[in-house]
């Protein structure tokens, strides 16, 4: 069947592409189009319609200025951006799980429609999938002036836009056969961060029961610090940081000053922390939506019986330098500089620079922010949620390759085509170097495999935490290719644990765990 019948309407869609047996609805509203009176204000229902509605195609991408390979692009105009997508089993049983992914993007680019987020293989292993847009930038995360932080115009836009996708599966998703008891959210980079945040949200409660987190980023910000951004990008933009003076710059102003504000500090050493990753949105700890930075929440046990999935690349900045988005830390003198801007002790720089003797200058860098961003966050989300008493899973994504003489690293991004079983989309061989192999077919099969399992029972295949300090390293899942397994237990059998590149791993954690960071964003 390829009509279904949603609370607004009849909706059609296709059979996927690349399997007859799975059925894709594409450009799904579930909010009314966030513009006009709606501008900045909070998600509101959509428009029922009569008749069916053709939904084939994927809906408008939030206002941003990024092209993406094989993605859609925003045009001024493009104003129905709050839609989603399902895939379902053409001939399910009905109550199926489902996983709900939002993507990442630094909160300011991408979209459901990139080709990394194909949910047809996912659906072959018995899920609904449903992936989707919300508000981005300015749009969905600036702080705009307002006197009560209640009233209609909220920070974390964003985040109140996925609430209201959750709701929206809670109340349709049987349509598609999917059981809105059994709701997994997933997301990665600042998708993660954003399931973390809703993990952690009272408003979000009872909306879903799992949670998958890849390479959560640590970025989060006080209301002080949000109107700060404000007054940056406003004055960019040439308008008051005054809610009417907002209102008055259209989208694309927005898109446009944000932009440049981040060039700014891109190309400025001395502007401190944002130089090395002038990412200017974020979570905004609001005192309505969210309190804390969800480590923090989660330490003190908000995450409730929400049960995590955590997972981490080990080379997570090596992409962020390749695609030229990082500042080049190449002499002794930045990587100092660098260290004293974002608060890294000299012992912690030195402890990288022993466990990688032949690293260079540039390397040590992308170690130690691999870890300050995303890894060491995205595992003490993990542990924290565990130590709180909660139920966590833990893994890393180890898996490089060598190809005419470039190296591809286990770097951001890399492991999500793995999870969806996209290896062969064009678009996602510069993250994974190349067509796919043999091994790196089965490679995603047991990491699809895992998501599944997660989604549909708890148990991705390995055993949680068990909320002891220091208890991590026995219960992390080692994402690798058969090859490079083989590999690894000859290099233990030559050199013992330390030739082990997840007992290495293990060696950057207790670097971090000695050197007692908070990890909170400044």
């Amino acid at each position: 069947m390829d009509v279904f019948t949603t609370k607004s309407g009849t909706v059609r869609g296709r059979r996927a592409d690349r399997d007859h047996g799975i059925v894709a609805v594409r450009g799904l509203p579930y909010a009314a189009p966030p513009f006009g009176d709606l501008r900045f204000r909070e998600p509101q229902p959509p428009e029922p319609w009569d008749g069916v509605r053709d939904c084939t195609a994927f809906g408008p991408v939030a206002p941003q200025s990024a092209e993406l390979p094989g993605a859609p692009v925003w045009s001024p105009g493009d104003e129905d951006v709050l839609t989603l997508n399902i895939w379902t089993p053409a001939d399910g049983p009905g109550d199926l799980p489902v996983l709900v992914w939002i993507h990442g993007g630094a909160y300011v680019f991408g979209s459901s429609a990139q080709p990394d987020f194909d949910g047809t293989s996912l659906a072959g292993e018995g899920l609904v999938v449903v992936t989707l847009n919300s508000r981005l930038g300015f749009e969905g995360f600036g702080h705009v002036p307002c006197a009560d932080r209640r009233a209609a115009f909220p920070d974390n836009r964003g985040l109140l836009d996925q609430i209201a996708a959750l709701e929206w599966v809670r109340d349709n998703i049987a349509a598609f056969g999917g059981s809105p008891g059994r709701v997994t959210l997933a997301g990665q980079s600042s998708g993660a961060t954003a399931v973390a945040c809703l993990t952690v949200a009272d408003r979000a409660r009872g909306l879903f029961r799992r949670a998958v987190l890849h390479s959560a980023v640590n970025a989060f910000a006080s209301v002080e610090q949000a109107a700060r951004t404000t007054a940056e990008v406003a004055a960019e933009a040439g308008v008051p940081a005054t809610r009417a003076g907002l209102l008055a710059a259209p989208p694309e102003a927005l898109v446009a000053a944000t932009d440049r504000v981040c060039a700014r500090y891109a190309q400025d050493p001395a502007s401190g922390q944002r130089h090395y990753d002038p990412a200017i949105y974020g979570p905004v700890a609001d005192g309505v939506l969210l309190t804390a930075d969800p480590l923090e929440a989660l330490a003190a046990g908000a995450g409730g019986a929400v049960e995590l999935l955590v997972c981490h690349t080990t080379e997570e900045y090596w992409l962020l330098d390749a695609v030229g988005s990082s500042a080049k830390i190449t002499t002794e003198e930045q990587l100092a500089v660098f260290a004293a801007d974002v608060g890294l002790p000299a012992s912690l720089v030195e402890g990288h620079r022993e466990r990688l003797p032949d690293a260079t200058v540039l390397d040590v860098h992308l170690s130690l922010h691999s870890g300050l961003l995303f890894a060491e966050y995205s595992s003490r989300l993990a542990e924290a949620h565990a130590r709180a008493g909660g139920r966590a899973f833990l893994a890393r994504f180890d898996r490089r390759r060598d190809q005419a003489g470039r190296r591809v690293r286990a770097w951001h991004c890399a492991d999500i085509p793995f999870a969806f079983g996209n290896l062969h989309e064009e678009s996602v061989h510069f993250l994974i170097g190349g067509p796919p192999g043999e091994e790196d077919e089965e490679l995603s099969r047991r990491m699809t495999g895992a998501w599944a399992a997660f989604a549909g029972h708890g148990d991705p295949g390995w055993e949680p935490l068990d909320g002891s300090a220091g208890s991590g390293a026995a219960a992390v899942r080692v994402w690798r290719t058969a090859a490079e397994e083989s590999a690894d237990a000859v290099r233990r059998a030559a050199k013992g644990p330390a030739g082990d590149a997840s007992a290495a791993q293990n060696g950057f954690r207790d670097l971090w765990r000695t050197a007692g960071l908070p990890l909170l964003a400044p």
